[in-house]
């Protein structure tokens, strides 16, 4: 008992002393503000599980979002969470009973409107166009009333699209613009296999209404050097284009794209990642872009870098992208012995109100397979700085794994979701507190 107590003591030091280190090195403060599904029971009909799309803001001053299961039905929900960390759900997926007419499995987050009204899209259920049903888009009030918009594969061959994986986008002209991973009129094309399904993606607007128009499928070009999947969120820059990013595609078939489309589907491709050897200058790029005031683009790739031989699945980058296709390669993770400064940025970035960048790796911080991911902020010249690691352990990595996407206030907070982890490995939610000395 006393060798025992005597090792406890120790381990308990040890995280202490990692603690004092970590804020004295880092001058932020770490909160995990919930555990989804923390005493795991049939569906885990509190909040969802695997919370993988991000939160937003509601104009009540709450933040919303989905997880990709659970729920009463086990198929996901959109649920609600204040500052404080405090959760409830909205609306539990697939609740008008198999095959899931309402949907099912969001792995975006939500759009917010004028009105205070919520759109989003689910992965699967929808209409009997794939074996589980190819997706839908959705309208969610703040208090939980639910209207499906449109079912996926709705078109023959599905060429309205199937499987849409990112949250859509309001633009200038009022419409939402998306992305599907799968479908298009390239249907044949195997790119994604969904439930039977195949294709290469689309991009489509909708109306509030919910009119539907598909702009742009993509494998349209010769060897998809135009793209193919696209994952990640829209973003509208100058002189109202919208540009994003493909994972796969791309000059070089499969190290994925940046493309610049018109409101009404013209699409460029702008930049072919592993278009240098051994793909140092990214690839799979699967989150949205970031646009400054000063005309550039910033992103992240999942893959590829300086230092993608450093293990298995290791590497990742961030860079900048000129509207003209310009790109420079600005971070390459695995910098650091062990992969300190983490890899796989899957999430994306956020730019912060003191211009700088925030965002988290997928994996890595800790060396071996204690690493859960990171967070870090980055200057725009490219300068990193991890301010917090997740830490994994054989009794699993209790504060999250996988952080997505940030959300920020303007007092220096963060917040956000891990996929993973937690007290059932089924996903948080977390706060990071950065010191406004700092900002």
């Amino acid at each position: 008992m006393l060798r025992e107590n005597c090792y406890l003591w120790k381990l308990c030091m040890a995280f202490v002393l990692f603690g004092l280190l970590a804020t004295e090195a880092f001058a932020q403060t770490f909160t995990m503000l919930d555990s989804f599904c923390p005493q795991p029971g049939p569906g885990c009909a509190d909040d969802g599980v695997y919370p993988m799309g991000g939160l937003v803001w509601g104009s009540d001053g709450n933040m919303y979002g989905t997880a990709n299961a659970g729920g009463t039905n086990n198929f996901g929900t959109v649920f609600k969470m204040t500052p404080s960390g405090v959760l409830s759900t909205l609306y539990s997926f697939c609740s008008q009973g198999r095959p899931c007419a309402d949907g099912e499995g969001p792995a975006a987050g939500l759009a917010r409107v004028a009105n205070g009204d919520f759109y989003g899209t689910t992965q699967m259920g929808g209409g009997p166009g794939c074996t589980y049903g190819c997706g839908t888009v959705f309208k969610i009030t703040p208090d939980g009333q639910l209207t499906t918009l449109h079912q996926f594969c709705s078109e023959g061959g599905c060429a309205d699209g199937a499987a849409p994986s990112a949250a859509l986008v309001q633009g200038a002209d009022g419409y939402l613009y998306g992305t599907t991973a799968g479908g298009g009129i390239n249907n044949g094309a195997v790119c994604l296999q969904v439930s039977g399904t195949t294709g290469c993606g689309t991009v489509f607007r909708m109306g509030l209404d919910g009119s539907f128009k598909t702009l742009y499928t993509f494998c349209t070009q010769s060897g998809c050097q135009d793209g193919a999947q696209p994952y990640a969120k829209l973003v509208q820059g100058a002189g109202g284009y919208f540009y994003g990013t493909t994972e796969l595609g791309g000059a070089s078939s499969y190290g994925g794209a940046v493309f610049r489309m018109t409101p009404s589907g013209a699409l460029t491709t702008l930049y072919s990642f592993c278009s240098l050897a051994a793909c140092a200058d990214g690839q799979y790029p699967s989150s949205r872009l970031v646009w400054t005031p000063e005309g550039y683009f910033y992103g992240t790739t999942g893959g590829g870098g300086a230092n993608a031989d450093q293990c298995e699945n290791c590497g990742g980058t961030v860079f900048r992208i000129t509207p003209a296709g310009t790109l420079s390669t600005l971070y390459s993770f695995c910098s650091l012995d062990n992969c300190a400064d983490g890899y796989g940025p899957y999430a994306g970035i956020v730019q912060g109100t003191d211009g700088n960048f925030y965002g988290g790796t997928s994996r890595g911080g800790a060396p071996g397979s204690n690493g859960g991911g990171t967070l870090y902020k980055m200057s725009p010249g490219g300068k990193l700085e991890t301010l917090y690691r997740f830490f994994c352990s054989k009794y699993g990595c209790l504060e999250g794994n996988a952080p997505g996407e940030l959300l920020h206030d303007t007092d220096g907070n963060f917040y956000g979701t891990t996929g993973a982890g937690g007290a059932s490995g089924l996903g948080t939610a977390f706060k990071l507190s950065v010191d406004p000395s700092a900002l």
